[in-house]
C-alpha cells in the first residue's frame, strides 16, 4: 500500500484504502437504475465519485511506482545498469506522493458551484459607486473569458452610473458540480468576498487630488436546491413588490413584478428583479436566499471549528480592506497575502488570473499546512 510522505504511513494508508472503498462503492451504487430514480440522490453520489477519481488515479499510480522502484533497486544489486532507472522511479515516486498529499487534503465542498456575487457602495459617495460599477465590469470580463454567463439579479444605479448595490449569479452554462467538482466558479471567485480599496482621482474632483474610497464584495456558493438543507419558514418573511427599474423588456417596468425578501431572524434582505413575472422573481429570490443563510451557517460552523481562519469581510469600511487598486501607480496590492503587481488596468478589464493564481495557491499552502499539522497531533495522540 502507498505511503505518503510527511504523514503518518499508517493514518495515510488507512484513508487511502478507505477512499479506493469508497469509491469502488460509489461506482456500484451508480450502475444501479434505481438510484438514478433519485435524480437528487444520483447527483450526490455522482459529486463524490468525481472529488475521490483524482485521489484514487494518483493512488494506483503510486503503488505501481512503489512496486516498479522496488524491483529495479534489487535488480540493481546485480545489474549496475539498472541504478539509473532505479533514480528515476525515485523521483517518480516522490512527485506521486506529493501530489497524493495535496488531494488527502480536506477540499471545499462548495468549489464546483456557481456563485452569487454582491457589490455594494461604502465610504466614498459618487466615486464609491462607480468603483462598485468597475468591480462588476471586472468580474463580468473575467467571467466572458472564462465561458461563464453572468446574470444580474437587483442593481440600485448611481446618479454617474455606478452601482450603489447589484446583484448578480455567475454561473458556468452545461458544466455540473459532479463534472468538476474542484474548479467551479467558486474555486476561483471566493477569494473577492471582502472590502476593495480604490486610490485615484474621481470624476467629481475638480481640483486632481486622489481621493480614497471603497466597496464591498460579498461571494457566496449558490446552493444546490435538491441539497439545500437550509429550511425557510415562510412565518420568518416579509415579502414585499415592487417596480422593476432599468431594462427588462417591454412590460418588467410598468407592473409590481420585483420581489424583496427579507428574513427577519437574521435581517437579510434578498431582491430580484430580472424575471418577468412576480411569480419568477420570488422563485429566484427565495433561491438566493438559501444561498445566503446556508453560506452564513457554513462560515459559522468553520469559525467554530478553526477560529483563526480567514472569513470574508462583511462590513463597508475602507480599514478593513482585502485589496486596494491605485490608479496613479497602475498597482494592485492584495493585503491577505503580500501580492502586488503593476497591471491594473488589464485587471480591471478582466485578467484576475494572476492575482486568484496566488490566493488558490496560498490557500493551498495553508491547508497543506494545517492538514500536517493535525496528522501530527493525531500522531502524538496515538
Amino acid at each position: 500500500m502507498t505511503q505518503v510522505a510527511g504523514q503518518d504511513p499508517n493514518a495515510t494508508q488507512q484513508s487511502v484504502r478507505a477512499l479506493v472503498e469508497e469509491h469502488a462503492g460509489l461506482e456500484a451504487r451508480l450502475a444501479d437504475p434505481e438510484v438514478h430514480a433519485d435524480q437528487a440522490l444520483a447527483r450526490r453520489l455522482g459529486r463524490r465519485y468525481a472529488e475521490l477519481a483524482p485521489v484514487v488515479a494518483t493512488a494506483g499510480e503510486l503503488e505501481q511506482a512503489e512496486a516498479d522502484l522496488a524491483d529495479a533497486r534489487e535488480l540493481a544489486r546485480d545489474d549496475p545498469a539498472f541504478g539509473a532507472e532505479a533514480e528515476s522511479l525515485e523521483s517518480t515516486v516522490d512527485t506521486l506522493r506529493a501530489r497524493l498529499r495535496e488531494l488527502l487534503v480536506p477540499r471545499d465542498p462548495s468549489d464546483g458551484h456557481d456563485v452569487v456575487v454582491e457589490v455594494r457602495s461604502g465610504e466614498g459617495g459618487e466615486e464609491s459607486a462607480l468603483f462598485a460599477g468597475d468591480l462588476l465590469r471586472m468580474y463580468s470580463r473575467y467571467a466572458e473569458h472564462r465561458g461563464w454567463k453572468v446574470d444580474v439579479l437587483a442593481a440600485t444605479e448611481s446618479d454617474l452610473g455606478g452601482y450603489k448595490d447589484v446583484t448578480v449569479t455567475v454561473s458556468a452554462p452545461g458544466q455540473t458540480v459532479s463534472d468538476s467538482p474542484g474548479d467551479g466558479v467558486w474555486a476561483w471567485l471566493k477569494y473577492e468576498g471582502g472590502v476593495h480599496r480604490v486610490q485615484r482621482v474621481p470624476v467629481t474632483e475638480s481640483q486632481g487630488r486622489i481621493h480614497t474610497s471603497a466597496a464591498g464584495v460579498l461571494v457566496y456558493p449558490e446552493a444546490d436546491a435538491a441539497d439545500a438543507s437550509v429550511e425557510v419558514d415562510e412565518k420568518d418573511l416579509r415579502i414585499d413588490v415592487f417596480r422593476s427599474s432599468g431594462k427588462g423588456g417591454q412590460g418588467v417596468n410598468t407592473t409590481d413584478s420585483a420581489v424583496r425578501i427579507t428574513h427577519l431572524p437574521t435581517g437579510v434582505v434578498v431582491s430580484c428583479q430580472n424575471e418577468r413575472s412576480q411569480l419568477q422573481n420570488k422563485a429566484r429570490a427565495m433561491e438566493v436566499l438559501r444561498s445566503r443563510l446556508q453560506a452564513m451557517r457554513d462560515e459559522a460552523q468553520a469559525a467554530e471549528a478553526s477560529a483563526d481562519r480567514r472569513s470574508q469581510v462583511r462590513t463597508v469600511d475602507r480599514s478593513e480592506r482585502v485589496r486596494t487598486y491605485n490608479f496613479p501607480e497602475n498597482r494592485i496590492s492584495d493585503h491577505r497575502i503580500g501580492y502586488k503587481s503593476h497591471d491594473l488596468d488589464r485587471v480591471l478589464d478582466g485578467d484576475l488570473g494572476n492575482v486568484l493564481d496566488a490566493l488558490r495557491a496560498a490557500d493551498r499552502e495553508e491547508r497543506l499546512a494545517e492538514a500536517a499539522q493535525e496528522a501530527g497531533q493525531e500522531g502524538r495522540a496515538r
